[in-house]
């Protein structure tokens, strides 16, 4: 038998105005097209926005529908309509930011289950990372260099 540790680094940022001004910038295109979710049922919006290596500037918003497993996350929205674009471009960053109609949302959210898998796929098809910061609706950001940080042991093409 041995044993496996396995070990996290996030970078935690203050409030917003700390981060880097290309990242604000993105963080506030990402809190506009929060505004854009269609949340009827859940009431928590989520938006998010991806810079590709072509400078590209990729938005989503989360999309619920009344048969639950219909909709979708606005981390995947994005990744998806990105690789329907620009499919040759890498994703550099994404930042992803989420509120409640009915509850503050001070702390960072981070992404789903399933879009961590959709991050870590397009990561492992681009074959480098993927910088990761998410927040609330204010507060403190995270960031991650990489999907690895979030879904370590990840599922790929490798396993198959």
């Amino acid at each position: 038998m041995k044993e496996i540790n396995i070990s996290t680094t996030i970078i935690v940022f203050n409030a917003i105005n700390e981060l880097p001004s290309k990242i604000q910038s993105l963080m506030n295109l990402a809190i506009e097209t929060r505004k854009n979710a269609y949340a009827p049922y859940s009431k928590f919006r989520v938006g998010a926005a991806i810079l590709l290596d072509n400078g590209k500037v990729v938005l989503g918003s989360n999309q619920e529908n009344a048969a639950y497993p219909s909709g979708l996350c606005a981390e995947r929205v994005a990744i998806f309509q990105a690789g329907a674009i620009y499919p040759n471009a890498k994703i550099v960053k994404l930042v992803i930011t989420a509120a409640s109609d009915t509850n503050p949302t001070l702390s960072p959210i981070p992404p789903c289950g399933a879009c961590r898998q959709s991050i870590a796929e397009y990561e492992f098809k681009q074959d480098s990372p993927i910088e990761i910061y998410f927040m609330g609706e204010s507060g403190e950001v995270y960031q991650s260099n990489s999907i690895n940080n979030l879904l370590p042991l990840s599922f790929n093409n490798t396993s198959l």
